[in-house]
């Protein structure tokens, strides 16, 4: 039988329609809901172009048993990022207060029934796995917390929401301005210090490319001459590109690396991190006048042009409806 998300427009959270979860969109409903039954919210925030929500969505939304846990013990609420980006950013901030790390989709969120959250992670498998705890452990767990340890999960709310209202997650978006020099010093030597001299990027396994902060240090070269943010760019955009992040064969670059050394790659391909992949390499080419950049260039021009563009008699029958 179809749960509430049925009627929703989003199709991401219509993909979690015929789930055996008693899945709520967020609303006032369910936060009253919550409110009355004193029952904690387990938040899952995905989109649908997300390989890891599907996978958690099949391993575990889809399983009686572990929907029978999540419908006993909680509020169960399905938000598509894509539809509510500000609930994505208060609880992406408030993960990385809470795990100490970046967060990313699926976002599992275990929320009190006044929407602080007081645990959250990411993906969890359904059994033990790679230091992961199983997901239906782990509902017993956070319950069991909830149950027995009020006291210190709200002392650690105040915390939590202290900590939030300094960082801004909560704020509306201010007004555009432009940092002033010492800003954009201060998040190049951020990143000079972050940066892997060895293999290039950001940060240890699993690895993402992180275009907007090689196109900063790009553009501390060109602000003022800094050859180490160039060296930090340039060596990140070779060891991706000598990679297995990049295509070698189709051209275009993968969404993440598995590894630390960009070898073995997530094997799948976005246009929205090739759209920003490719002037930085247009770029790098520009600067350094390399082959490994030209061809890097044309690979991916390439790929974006051979396979995600719509056949022309496609484009045809949209023009007409």
């Amino acid at each position: 039988m179809p749960n509430r998300l049925q009627h929703q427009n989003s199709a991401y959270l219509q993909q979690h329609a015929a789930n055996p979860v008693d899945w709520y969109p967020w609303c006032e409903e369910a936060l009253a809901r919550a409110r009355a039954e004193d029952r904690p919210i387990l938040l899952s925030i995905g989109y649908s172009a997300c390989h890891w929500c599907h996978v958690m969505a099949h391993e575990s939304f889809e399983d009686p048993a572990t929907a029978r846990l999540m419908n006993e013990g909680f509020i169960n609420i399905k938000v598509d990022r894509e539809e509510r980006p500000d609930l994505d950013q208060i609880y992406q901030a408030a993960h990385q207060l809470l795990a100490r790390r970046s967060g990313g989709w699926p976002l599992t969120v275990f929320l009190t029934p006044d929407q602080v959250p007081f645990f959250a992670g990411t993906y969890y498998p359904p059994e033990p796995r790679h230091g992961l705890p199983a997901f239906t452990g782990l509902l017993e767990r956070v319950l069991l917390a909830y149950r027995t340890e009020r006291a210190m999960i709200e002392s650690q709310n105040g915390l939590i929401l202290a900590a939030l209202e300094r960082t801004g997650a909560t704020d509306q978006p201010a007004p555009a301005a432009l940092p002033d020099a010492s800003v954009l010093e201060a998040a190049a030597a951020a990143l000079q210090a972050r940066f892997d001299p060895e293999h290039g990027g950001f940060g240890a396994a699993p690895k993402f490319p992180h275009p907007s902060d090689l196109e900063l240090c790009l553009r501390a070269f060109a602000r003022c001459a800094d050859r180490q943010s160039l060296h930090v760019a340039l060596h990140s955009l070779r060891r991706m590109a000598e990679g297995g992040l990049y295509d070698q064969i189709g051209g275009g670059f993968f969404r993440y690396s598995v590894d630390a050394s960009w070898t073995i790659p997530h094997f799948e391909k976005m246009l929205c991190d090739n759209a920003l992949l490719l002037p930085l390499y247009a770029d790098a080419w520009a600067i350094t006048g390399e082959p490994l950049f030209e061809r890097v260039v044309v690979g991916t021009a390439g790929w974006v042009m051979r396979e995600m563009q719509a056949a022309p008699e496609l484009l045809d029958v949209a023009d007409a409806c």
